[in-house]
């Protein structure tokens, strides 16, 4: 059972999850021959002052 662990920062609709959801479990299908049940995706929500790029706070 793969797991994809998507983290971002917050702002996505439930819409555009969706989709993102949708996409990758089917990337998943196609290219490691998964299926869709067994497959699940994650998604984490992480705040600007929590995330840090290149030594600098992206907030």
């Amino acid at each position: 059972m793969p797991i994809v662990r998507i983290e971002m920062w917050p702002g996505r609709t439930h819409a555009q999850k969706a989709e993102l959801a949708r996409v990758i479990t089917e990337a998943m299908v196609t290219i490691a021959h998964t299926t869709p049940d067994s497959t699940i995706v994650v998604f984490q929500e992480v705040a600007k002052e929590d995330w840090a790029q290149g030594g600098k706070l992206a907030s």
